[in-house]
């Protein structure tokens, strides 16, 4: 038996659209390129990355949704392409934010309809039913009618119903967006001990570099299409302990001709700003120590005034900012079904 629950090589993923209604030229966006990546069974693996990195893209190709350009990928040992109907009986997925479910049927109802769908018996149904409709704190509206739920409740019913077949594989796109911050704990909590039974992985993706640190035995980071690093948090984080981290605190606005003058400092390496009503927040990876002078010269150049300077510890989204330059709330704009962020234009 093959040792990774997932395996890719050189998976590649192009689209292609006309710019214009009617143009004979087409644009290429690279979804996904030469990505190689080893799953493990057993493994809670996560993928790190802000939208439009290739995160959903990957997984529809794994769950047998969308084919790869150029490349191969296995799952449980079978070739996506070849074998995707082995595959699905093996594999079940969550998307967040989904809307699933028949409006005029109960959450029960829906859920016991995609039991049978998965082709579970009535008995085994119910009691995974019951079982997961509690983990999620949805037991008390389990005979509401799904038109009739929020869309928080609607997502916990979605999680559900992905672990209802008890899959040996499990693909968790962004499970907790949406999610109130309990039902979230709750959530991270299962998805913990599900993926400790025998035989069982979890692919997560996430925006929460917290919920990856929490859960994941190893993460991804993925950006335009490219996975850029893959190891423990530990591991990644431990790389930038040589650097300098700083966060700050400045009062007025940071101009473009400052964030330029900030940028050209020797010594700065990466650093992102976060503009609120009269002060700005700024993340900053440094050399060494020694830079934070002329920062802090820098940032009051214009009569400006630090309310806040602290040094701490590297995160995973220090780590995903020494990477690829820019923080996970940046920015990005939609093209059709390719998502872009600015830089790419």
């Amino acid at each position: 038996m093959d040792d990774f629950a997932i395996r890719t090589e050189h998976l590649t993923r192009l689209y292609k659209y006309r710019p214009v209604r009617g143009a004979k030229t087409q644009r290429i966006i690279e979804a996904l390129v030469d990505v190689n990546l080893e799953v493990r069974r057993g493994e809670l693996f996560g993928l790190l990355g802000p939208n439009g990195a290739g995160k959903t893209t990957l997984i529809k190709i794994l769950t047998t949704l969308l084919a790869p350009t150029s490349g191969r990928a296995w799952v449980d040992g079978l070739d996506v392409v070849r074998d995707y109907r082995r595959i699905r009986e093996r594999i079940n997925m969550v998307a967040g934010g989904e809307s699933t479910g028949y409006g005029l049927l109960t959450v029960r109802e829906n859920l016991w309809m995609f039991a049978q769908f998965y082709g579970l018996d009535s008995r085994t149904a119910y009691r995974r039913i019951d079982a997961l409709l509690a983990v999620v704190g949805l037991s008390d509206q389990a005979h509401t009618k799904v038109s009739n739920l929020s869309t928080g409740m609607r997502q916990k019913m979605n999680f559900v119903r992905g672990f209802i077949s008890d899959p040996q594989i499990i693909f968790l796109d962004e499970p907790t967006l949406g999610l109130d911050v309990g039902a979230a704990r709750d959530v991270r909590r299962y998805i913990k001990e599900w993926t400790a039974r025998p035989d069982k992985t979890t692919l997560l993706t996430t925006h929460y570099m917290v919920e990856a640190d929490e859960l994941c035995d190893r993460v991804a980071i993925i950006d335009r299409g490219r996975v850029l690093a893959c190891d423990t948090p530990a591991a990644l984080k431990r790389q930038l302990q040589r650097e300098a981290i700083f966060d700050l605190q400045v009062s007025g606005f940071l101009s473009p001709a400052r964030r330029e003058q900030l940028a050209g400092l020797a010594g700065v390496q990466k650093f992102t700003a976060t503009q609120h009503d009269g002060t700005v927040d700024l993340r900053l990876i440094l050399a060494d120590e020694s830079v934070i002078g002329p920062v802090v010269t820098t940032l009051t150049g214009d009569g400006a005034s630090i309310l806040e300077l602290r040094k701490r510890e590297p995160t995973l989204e220090d780590v995903f900012v020494a990477l690829v330059g820019r923080g996970l709330a940046e920015d990005t704009r939609q093209v059709g079904d390719i998502h872009l962020s600015e830089e790419r234009e």
